[in-house]
């Protein structure tokens, strides 16, 4: 997700759904550039808007107008008016519920459940739901496809927690499409009426939710009016739909893909407005699809860790979807790990235990050709969360500097990387024939070196692909490194 890191976007990515889908052979130009332009969206704003076909966008505004019809003809009843927070749920909603706290009303539609009326007859929906459904599922799939080829995953990595395309009988849809409506003014007298009654004529006013997560993969939304404002990178909240075009929508990450990507894709924190719709006749619709994993599934981090990403401690255990989902997270807790680096490197004097690290990076400058003065200047002013320790700071640092300058070699020479882990390529070294051997031969790595990220290279390893890479370098010359032992450098 680090490819456009050095330059900030001015405003929220903009990409052609027909530029992310992805061909057989080497990428297109169009393809690297939608994938980059994505991905450094996602990482500074936790958005994206994406660009669907013509005849998409017709069939969304199709249904837009459905939901305004659907919610304006529909009567309130006291008995509907009931929280939907319940976790143990999560995979069954389905029909009409509304939620008085949030002055919203939603439709959810789910293949494979039928609702009915509490009479028993057949449920009135809004039009076109199934249609829908199967567009902005094979978009969501799509987009998450690139998410995965932008973290150097192989393809269609969530393959084994997403439901079968088709579905198969007797199956019931994980993911969702909800049809929703904010601030309609029948429902909102209702709601007055009702909770005047209650409190001996005074009208009580439930507080605004300051924003949501969801826990899906990945959420598409469409909405009639703008209003819809996410938290970004600096944590201000951006109106995200205030200029989308009649063929546009946007997307952002939920809390399933961050805990599969091991943290790495920070899901977006969102709240819609709706203080401009007083006086409107139908309120604010919206269209919003979850592409959720199966219930019966894991969440791992395992693809991560074979495209050689570090993985946190926190991440390492599969997690059941099912346990997941019926899981309340903070969201202020959250965010462990920004791919949109938010890491402001200070003076290595500060630690001298991670003064290794910081000649790593100039040596990678160095070797590698890049330019780090910019990323380290860019780096200074996003400081958002609370500060790192310096050693740890130039580790992460480090470590993403590595990878991209090994990256920009191996896609250069047509190489495919596959790193091991400590264990594996300490028996890998002497041997050309390992899993490994012929990629480190390719590419140049120093010899008794084992091919691995610098987080997890012991001292004595660090600096012999320091002496290989910068001749005449040693340990004594720079710094003192020897009374560092490799649990406190690494």
């Amino acid at each position: 997700m680090g490819a456009m890191v050095g330059n900030g976007l001015p405003s929220l990515g903009r990409v052609r759904l027909a530029d992310l889908i992805a061909a057989e052979g080497l990428p297109s130009d169009s393809y690297k550039i939608s994938v980059s332009t994505l991905s450094q969206s996602l990482a500074q704003y936790s958005a994206a808007i994406i660009q669907l076909p013509a005849s998409d966008g017709a069939l969304l505004r199709s249904g837009l107008e459905s939901a305004r019809l659907y919610f304006h003809q529909r009567p309130y009843s006291p008995s509907e008016m009931v929280q939907t927070g319940d976790s143990r749920e999560w995979c069954k909603t389905s029909g009409y519920h509304a939620d008085p706290q949030l002055w919203q009303e939603t439709y959810d539609f789910r293949p494979g459940l039928t609702p009915a009326e509490p009479n028993g007859s057949m449920e009135f929906t809004p039009a076109g739901l199934p249609d829908i459904f199967a567009v902005l599922g094979k978009a969501a799939r799509t987009i998450l496809d690139a998410i995965s080829f932008s973290l150097n995953l192989r393809s269609f990595p969530f393959t084994e927690i997403l439901d079968n395309v088709p579905l198969r009988d007797r199956e019931v849809s994980s993911s969702v499409l909800s049809v929703c409506c904010h601030s309609r003014p029948s429902f909102q007298g209702a709601q007055h009426h009702s909770l005047a009654a209650q409190d001996d004529g005074q009208l009580v006013m439930f507080p605004d939710h300051e924003h949501q997560v969801d826990k899906s993969l990945i959420t598409l939304v469409k909405s009639d009016r703008a209003g819809f404002h996410i938290k970004d990178y600096h944590g201000h909240w951006v109106l995200v739909d205030g200029d989308l075009g009649p063929q546009e929508a946007i997307v952002y990450p939920g809390l399933a893909l961050y805990q599969a990507t091991a943290g790495y894709i920070s899901p977006a924190l969102h709240r819609v407005e709706t203080s401009s719709l007083h006086g409107n006749l139908y309120g604010q619709c919206s269209l919003a699809f979850k592409l959720m994993p199966r219930s019966m599934a894991s969440l791992s981090s395992s693809e991560m860790r074979a495209a050689g990403h570090g993985v946190e401690a926190q991440f390492q255990l599969p997690v059941p979807v099912d346990d997941f989902m019926q899981k309340s997270h903070r969201t202020d807790q959250l965010f462990t790990r920004q791919t949109f680096s938010n890491y402001s490197l200070q003076s290595a004097q500060d630690d001298p235990s991670s003064a290794c690290f910081l000649v790593l990076i100039v040596v990678l400058d160095k070797c590698y050709g890049g330019s780090m003065k910019s990323i380290i200047k860019k780096k200074r002013s996003n400081s958002r969360c609370k500060p790192l320790p310096p050693s740890k700071r130039l580790r992460l640092e480090a470590q993403r500097v590595l990878k991209e300058r090994v990256q920009d070699i191996a896609d250069k020479k047509g190489i495919k990387l596959r790193f091991c882990n400590l264990k594996e390529c300490e028996g890998h070294i002497q041997s050309l024939d390992s899993p490994c051997g012929s990629i480190r031969m390719e590419i140049g790595w120093p010899p008794g070196v084992p091919f691995v990220h610098p987080h997890d290279l012991p001292n004595k390893a660090k600096l012999g692909f320091l002496e290989a890479y910068e001749p005449g370098w040693t340990a004594s010359q720079d710094m003192e490194l020897s009374p560092i032992e490799p649990e406190q450098a690494c």
